[in-house]
């Protein structure tokens, strides 16, 4: 009877222990998202701060700051006309992994859709992307504050 009671109390936390396990790196595929190939940067910290001039309205791009997160760097890049912001660009983001890639494929237009809705950093987190969207609000809110909006 004791050896019963024991063994089901072993398998109950070892299924306890089993569950709360979250891998990170599943298959080591290193494969960035399409959506992020085309603005996605290096290493190398980008430039704080870039302009351009896009006609008469003043249009430009502030580049918010890298913000460090367990899974990797988040960096945004935000264009301001009419000081309003209309777009908002992923220039780093983790995709050392297909989870990471999944992830951020899900993630990253919801986070761009509120910021350009909220037009503020003030936008809900997405559920199952908690990292990322951290970075990408805190990175988003210091382009902001460059962008002096």
């Amino acid at each position: 009877m004791r050896r019963a009671l024991l063994a089901v109390v072993a398998t109950a936390i070892g299924l306890a222990l089993l569950l709360s396990f979250k891998p990170h790196d599943v298959t080591g595929a290193t494969q960035p998202p399409a959506a992020l190939a085309q603005t996605q940067t290096s290493a190398t910290p980008a430039p704080t701060s870039s302009t351009s001039s896009e006609g008469s309205a003043g249009a430009r791009t502030v580049d918010g700051d890298v913000a460090d997160t367990r899974w990797g760097p988040v960096q945004v890049r935000i264009s301001v006309s009419g000081g309003k912001i209309s777009d908002v660009q992923v220039l780093q983001a983790p995709n050392e992994n297909r989870r990471d890639v999944e992830i951020n494929d899900r993630a990253l237009p919801v986070l761009q859709e509120e910021a350009l809705s909220a037009q503020s950093a003030q936008i809900d987190s997405v559920s199952g992307a908690t990292y990322t969207s951290d970075g990408y609000t805190r990175s988003l809110q210091s382009a902001i504050d460059r962008a002096g909006l």
